[in-house]
């Protein structure tokens, strides 16, 4: 069994998300996405977020079939969370570099890449 996880907001899902969870399934047979909380995501964006509360963000993320397990994390970052899971497989979407993502030190690292076009920032730009 291969474990892979990912973190985020996940405050609007957008394919780009999408795409993100499906490589994960790919790689491996277990995803475990490390969800931000409430609190935090106020801490890291802004009062202004998140515009979906956690336990929402944590059923739509349950709902898609490439997400096996998801777990809410209070810290800025999710190294406890990492540190008690043991992933064999962190994936960080973005332009990282592995020694940039938390977590490194404890497994495997891959990054992938944005997809063009995709984007939270650019879908509350277009509804604005």
């Amino acid at each position: 069994m291969k474990t892979v996880f990912t973190n985020g907001c996940f405050d609007i899902i957008h394919r780009g998300h999408l795409e993100l969870l499906q490589y994960c399934s790919d790689i491996g047979t277990v995803v475990v996405v490390g969800l931000n909380s409430d609190a935090s995501i106020k801490r890291l964006k802004g009062d202004g977020r998140p515009y979906f509360n956690e336990k929402d963000r944590k059923f739509m993320l349950e709902s898609i079939k490439y997400v096996d397990e998801v777990r809410i994390f209070d810290e800025d970052t999710p190294l406890k969370l990492i540190e008690s899971l043991s992933p064999d497989v962190i994936v960080k979407g973005g332009d990282y570099k592995p020694r940039e993502v938390v977590g490194n030190e404890f497994c495997e690292v891959e990054i992938f890449n944005y997809i063009d076009g995709y984007s939270t920032t650019r879908v509350l730009g277009n509804i604005k």
